[in-house]
């Protein structure tokens, strides 16, 4: 319980405000009225007055009702985890698409606490909770939030077309999705994969929303695009889950989904399971998986960890971004991917076929060539789609396979 209490504190600081005080209560079932016991109701009062405090919040969701009753009780602004980890986003959302995201999810959410949220703007304090949709949207009734709503959800769905059409006109090479909980260090790993330092790396929870997808080299001429998400977090909130599934799409047709994990955290199991729930959530649950464990350099033993890890998850890869050579195995990881997505395959072509022999050495991976009088025959690897390009463009495909040769003659 206190692990989820510090990290309710992590995201409370990022949201930007203070921490001045904590209280638990361990319950069989929760009081319809006010999630804690009556009893505890006063004692958080006090606590409240004692410590001079103008917000409570609680790390398990509160049905509008019992928000109600609490405000009432207490006399101060309550939200829950779920009302944090929205007013979070809404601050750190900089694209247009991930605003749209953010403003869905966090009007779903308000939809049904909406008369709760009307006393507040009557008595308006600032600070965290207020941000998002702004006062005048909160002063509208249900109708027009309904409205809005599906204005949102519309224009999410064209933003998921846009996306598609973008999928469609690329280059055809290995797709590779990064997932993993909040700051377990995605996009640290996309930056040193990359090379691209401007990529932002925070050490602080929700430090990027927005989906940034780069093209990196994994050596040996292979390529691969990797798409950097919005990390996960235990109860994250079902609207916000929802609102950004045209993000998550990108994921949805990756080749393989590289769930990475911070090691060094003490409770990086339970880690791991919020991710994978989440991933059955968005319906993700049959892409291939590739554990990443990363800032293993935080580690007192690596190699010990290694063995541990590798056999509750065979193939899994351990790596940090703070050695030059520590995402080595994760290159060598995608390349093995990327080759079992392009068996090699034996191509023949004219004598004169000079420039499109010189394009084959461009585009794939030749892995032997023989000459002869009748032409150049050549076993490469190639992306997804090219043989059907070059058997289209009228080049001769003599068969495939690793051990496949090239016919005499």
């Amino acid at each position: 319980m206190q692990e989820h209490l510090d990290e309710l504190a992590r995201l409370v600081d990022t949201a930007g405000a203070e921490v001045v005080g904590q209280l638990t209560q361990q319950l069989e079932s929760p009081h319809p009225g006010t999630l804690i016991g009556e009893g505890k109701v006063e004692e958080l009062a006090a606590l409240v007055g004692s410590t001079g405090a103008t917000l409570v919040i609680f790390d398990d969701e509160l049905s509008p009702m019992q928000g109600a009753n609490l405000e009432r009780e207490l006399k101060v602004r309550v939200m829950d985890r779920a009302e944090v980890i929205l007013d979070i986003f809404s601050t750190r959302a900089r694209s247009h698409e991930a605003k749209l995201q953010v403003e869905l999810a966090q009007l779903e959410y308000l939809l049904p606490r909406l008369r709760r949220m009307w006393t507040h703007l009557s008595r308006i304090r600032g600070g965290i909770g207020l941000r998002g949709p702004g006062e005048t949207q909160l002063e509208t009734d249900r109708r027009m939030i309904r409205h809005k709503i599906q204005w949102l959800k519309g224009k999410l769905r064209d933003v998921e077309r846009h996306r598609e059409t973008i999928r469609a006109g690329r280059t055809p090479m290995l797709s590779v999705s990064l997932v993993g909980y909040t700051n377990a260090g995605k996009s640290s790993v996309l930056r040193g994969l990359s090379g691209q330092h401007e990529i932002v790396v925070e050490d602080r929870l929700f430090a990027t929303l927005d989906t940034l997808t780069r093209e990196v080299d994994l050596g040996e001429g292979y390529r691969a695009r990797v798409t950097d998400t919005v990390g996960f977090i235990r109860k994250l909130p079902h609207h916000l889950v929802a609102s950004f599934r045209a993000t998550l799409e990108e994921a949805r047709s990756a080749d393989v989904l590289l769930h990475v994990v911070d090691a060094s955290h003490p409770g990086w199991e339970e880690q791991m399971a919020v991710v994978d729930q989440v991933l059955v959530e968005l319906g993700l649950q049959d892409r291939p998986v590739l554990p990443v464990f990363n800032k293993i350099d935080r580690l007192p033993d690596a190699t010990e960890f290694g063995r541990r890890v590798s056999a509750i998850y065979p193939g899994a890869v351990l790596t940090t971004t703070m050695r030059t050579d520590g995402l080595n195995g994760l290159r060598s990881a995608l390349r093995e991917r990327e080759q079992q997505v392009r068996p090699p395959v034996w191509l023949r072509l004219p004598l004169t076929a000079g420039a499109q022999v010189a394009s084959l050495y461009r585009l794939g991976e030749v892995m032997e060539r023989r000459d002869s009088e009748s032409g150049v025959d050549l076993r490469v690897r190639l992306a997804p789609g090219e043989v059907d390009r070059l058997r289209h463009d009228g080049v001769e495909v003599l068969g495939s396979g690793v051990a496949a040769v090239p016919p005499a003659g």
